[in-house]
């Protein structure tokens, strides 16, 4: 009986082991790959906590087949990794992912051709590919000893987890390289890697000219000095290593949420975090976010700044190297010393809030306080800055020598860097900050005496001046939002004149109710648009006035630039850079031009637009709404890279303010959102409902305004509505689009069109959520509702003007207008 127990227990203890072994162990393991399990195209591994799978996969349409690794649990179809991203197989054949005689991973197809291989053989018969919990792919020999692993080679995606940066011992180079496009995981043209010249940091660059687009500045202690959000969005915690045989960033996971950092197609390096209430990837940062993020807007020496009118500004101790360009708002050349160093008595000037220089040409040293730094530097002539190298703990030495490059500051964050200057110079930035300091008293003083009388005095002088710069022939009246920023570059007539060959017919590119448009050429071989006022337009004038004191504050690559005004006697002119390719509605609505829009132009046009208004609604110094976005405002340059003109209509928002009303409508038929039309209440999402019917515009090469089934009189907004919901959308489109190899992302458009022109305000989306909408693929978009307007004749009122009188009469107080301003 004893014996019988004895048996009993050893049993029970031994199914205990065989359950542990065979079904605990793999479990926690993930789903695995062996010599003698390959994996079929109609399988995947799952990782043992279910947040991952690798298997094979095709994207759209595509007959090519590849191996990758996604999210299991999400609900977007996220690739994170992939294999043969350069070597895909045909569809039809199938492939095995198998581990072969020498231990390796080899994807092989139909015809037993290896397509892919990780190259690295375990020569173990007894080798194991398995998918871990964190997402990485491995290859371990028999002994457990790691011979490979997908973390080694990333794609377009950093996981939490995965190294970035270099193995110094094996050369080994763990770097991001966009896919092709969203439906080709092709090697792109972008790439981001870590450079360890000098101090290293990460930095994004195109394969095509080699231009380094953007970098993130070095390690300091708390983050990369050139993304100020790694502190304030604290949803992930990041480590930076450097040894003698490894320099890496790395992010580290956490279990309540999950984070990951794409490069984009296009270029923009975005990080993500996932929403399970929503099912959309929010995004929290990106490379894209303003134009100071471009490498070296501002030049050597420059320091840019998105909040100031002109962005770019030198260094204290500096001035424009090319003052013509830096007057016209190109800092591009950036800036030169006023006083050469001495390399004896110079000194050092504090410059707070900035990410500081590219470190490509410096020193590191890691022991050293701030004050040995200033000095070390001052004893090498050829050092030009230092900085603090870590401001977690305060020590490390950061030198920099020659040129200072790519410089910007931050409202909030950034660090502090001393500039080195010739000694008289820091005497001069000296008696500045004193003199600075003294006004800043005496300036209290005497405004606290003398407020109300002095208030009084101000407003009489401003009036008076505003008065006699206008000319005084003209009654201007101006609000507050007007008597601000007058400090735009003032041009001759007698110089315009010249210009233009004294306003020659021959010269005019442009007309509309403002006025006529000049092509003009100055001595110095610029090209110019002069737009001149009309002495019969009194609407013309407000729009000038407005344009003066709003357009000089906003600096944008998509939009046009102003580069002047002229005020002489009547006349009243204003001068823009020149667009040799005129307005988009001289390709979009002719039918000889509009095949030269193809599919890749329309979408980088309706790209750019949507940068430019999400600078308008928030990333400018203040809200402004456009109010009259239309294909005849959209200016095209050279490149054919779209830019937003004409804001005579536009306003500035202040505070809090989220919509404003009017007595008097202004703007465009067939471009006006309803609340606007009807009830003149007009908001950012007003811009919004006219950039719908501009990408519609775009999509379809058909004009808003036309009749597209005249049974029941439906504008294109209507017709695209009702193509949507029968499911036949492509059907919109112009037929000079050539789409086939990007289907959805056409489709895409439009449906992101459709969500912008919905009646409802609220359902509208943000310019900023539009532009992840049409940025990433992995953005789940809700379904459209019935847009505004959405028929011609039954749903306006009675009174609204037909297409044949549009243009030639005011009704119930709307104010139509349409200026054909082609430059």
């Amino acid at each position: 009986m004893r014996e019988v127990t004895r048996q009993s227990i050893i049993a029970f203890f031994f199914f205990l082991f065989f359950i542990f072994f065979n079904l605990i162990i793999p479990s926690m393991a993930g789903d695995s790959i062996t010599p003698t399990q390959p994996l079929k195209d109609s399988q995947t591994l799952i990782s043992s906590n279910g947040t991952f799978e690798l298997g094979f996969f095709s994207l759209g349409n595509s007959t090519k087949r590849y191996i990758g690794i996604w999210y299991h649990k999400i609900s977007t179809h996220t690739i994170v990794w992939v294999a043969n991203r350069d070597d895909p197989i045909v569809k039809d054949r199938g492939g095995v992912l198998r581990i072969n005689s020498n231990g390796n991973l080899v994807l092989i197809d139909s015809g037993d051709n290896i397509v892919w291989s990780s190259k690295i053989g375990t020569n173990s018969t007894d080798s194991i590919a398995q998918i871990r919990d964190d997402g990485n792919f491995v290859l371990t020999d028999n002994t457990g000893t790691l011979a490979w692993q997908s973390f080694d080679h990333p794609t377009d995606t950093i996981l939490p987890g995965m190294k970035f940066g270099w193995d110094l011992r094996t050369g080994l180079n763990h770097s991001m390289t966009s896919w092709r496009s969203t439906n080709d995981p092709s090697s792109g043209d972008y790439m981001f890697y870590m450079d360890i010249h000098g101090s290293p940091q990460l930095k994004l660059r195109r394969f095509s000219d080699l231009v380094l687009m953007f970098r993130t500045g070095p390690w300091n202690g708390l983050g990369f000095s050139g993304i100020p959000e790694m502190r304030i969005y604290n949803m992930a915690r990041y480590e930076f290593v450097q040894t003698q045989t490894e320099v890496y960033f790395i992010p580290f996971p956490r279990s309540d949420i999950i984070p990951r950092m794409i490069l984009l197609p296009t270029g923009v390096f975005v990080r993500y975090l996932w929403v399970e209430q929503k099912q959309v990837w929010n995004q929290l940062w990106a490379t894209s976010k303003d134009n100071c993020n471009n490498y070296g807007k501002c030049g050597p020496n420059g320091v840019c700044n998105t909040s100031d009118i002109n962005v770019c500004n030198c260094l204290s101790g500096f001035k424009p190297k090319s003052p013509k360009d830096w007057y016209l708002k190109d800092g591009s050349d950036g800036c030169v010393r006023k006083t050469e160093l001495d390399c004896g008595g110079d000194g050092f000037v504090e410059v707070s809030g900035v990410k500081v220089p590219d470190t490509s040409n410096s020193t590191v040293d890691e022991e050293i306080s701030l004050d040995q730094c200033k000095e070390a530097c001052a004893k090498v002539c050829s050092c030009t800055a230092c900085a603090t190298a870590n401001i977690s703990s305060g020590r490390g030495c950061l030198m920099w020598f020659g040129d200072l490059w790519d410089i910007r500051t931050f409202a909030d964050g950034g660090q502090v860097m001393y500039v080195r200057l010739a000694a008289s110079e820091i005497r001069q930035n000296d008696k500045h900050n004193h003199k600075n300091k003294l006004i800043v008293i005496v300036t209290t003083v005497i405004v606290s005496s003398m407020l109300l009388p002095g208030s009084i005095f101000w407003f009489m002088w401003k009036k008076t001046s505003i008065k006699a710069r206008w000319g005084g022939n003209q009654n201007i009246n101006y609000s507050d939002s007007s008597k601000e920023g007058m400090d735009l570059p003032l041009f001759d007539l007698d110089t315009l004149k010249m210009a233009t060959n004294n306003f020659s017919d021959a010269n005019k590119i442009g007309e509309g109710g403002f006025g006529t448009v000049y092509k003009g050429n100055l001595k110095e071989d610029q090209e110019i648009a002069v737009k001149r006022l009309s002495r019969n337009s009194t609407q013309g004038l407000d729009e000038f006035k407005n344009e003066v004191v709003l357009i000089a504050k906003l600096q944008h690559r998509n939009l046009v630039r102003l580069l002047g005004c002229c005020v002489k006697g009547d006349e009243r002119m204003l001068i823009y850079e020149y667009m040799p390719n005129k307005s988009l509605d001289t390709f979009l609505f002719d039918v000889t031009r509009s095949s030269s829009l193809v599919w890749r132009t329309r979408h980088d046009i309706i790209m750019g637009t949507a940068r430019g208004l999400v600078y308008l609604h928030q990333d400018s110094r203040f809200r402004i709404i456009h109010r009259d976005l239309k294909v005849n405002n959209i200016l095209l340059d050279k490149e054919m890279n779209p830019k937003i003109s004409d804001f005579g209509l536009a306003r500035i928002f202040r505070g809090d303010h989220e919509e404003a009303n009017t007595r008097r409508v202004v703007g465009t038929y067939g471009y006006m959102s309803p609340e606007y039309a009807m009830d003149g209440v007009f908001s950012v999402k007003s811009d919004v409902f006219s950039f719908g019917v501009l990408v519609l515009e775009i999509m379809s090469g058909k004009k808003n305004r036309g009749v597209y089934q005249s049974e029941i009189h439906l504008n294109l907004l209507a017709h695209a509505w009702h193509l949507w919901n029968e499911g036949n959308v492509l059907e919109l489109l112009d037929a000079s689009i050539d789409y086939s190899w990007c289907i959805s992302k056409t489709i895409r458009c439009i449906h992101v069109g459709l969500l912008c022109v919905q009646e409802r305000v609220e359902d509208r989306p943000t310019m900023s959520s539009v532009v992840t909408m049409l940025s990433s693929e992995t953005v789940t978009l809700p379904q459209p509702r019935q847009p505004g307007f959405y028929t011609r004749t039954n749903d306006l009122p009675p009174d609204w003007p037909t297409e044949q009188d549009q243009e030639l009469c005011s009704i119930n107080e709307v104010t139509l207008t349409e200026i054909h301003a082609r430059w």
